[in-house]
């Protein structure tokens, strides 16, 4: 099983990028992204239900934020509007089955993560 992330970068505040998650060796039925800016803990940002459709963001998400995944290929994206110097993190891709609804934004519950993309936002 592997996860592979990309599309992080530089971008200037307000700017867009969109981060793709390509999944192979299996799927899953929950999808999320977390990030990790330095010096902070790992914070939720978005997931999915695949087989529903259902999709959940964190706060700083809502409006900005959009998670989907793609028709033919076993893959998840994040495209991020309006970006913030806040939003400078490391984001993570991460799957897994079985979970409930009141674990998807605990990155504990998921066993199978992606390597990190860097997206820096300057001001």
């Amino acid at each position: 099983v592997q996860l592979q992330a990309s599309g992080g970068g530089y971008v200037q505040a307000g700017g867009s990028l969109r981060l793709s998650c390509v999944v192979s060796g299996r799927a899953f039925t929950s999808y999320a992204w977390f990030r990790q800016a330095p010096g902070k803990e790992r914070e939720f940002v978005a997931c999915m239900f695949r087989s529903r459709g259902n999709t959940y963001y964190a706060d700083f998400a809502k409006r900005r934020f959009t998670i989907s995944r793609g028709n033919l290929q076993n893959a998840i994206f994040l495209q991020m509007n309006s970006l913030a110097p806040e939003d400078t993190a490391v984001y993570y891709c991460a799957a897994d089955n079985g979970l409930i609804l009141s674990t998807l934004r605990d990155s504990a519950a998921y066993d199978y993560w992606g390597q990190g993309t860097l997206v820096t936002v300057s001001s």
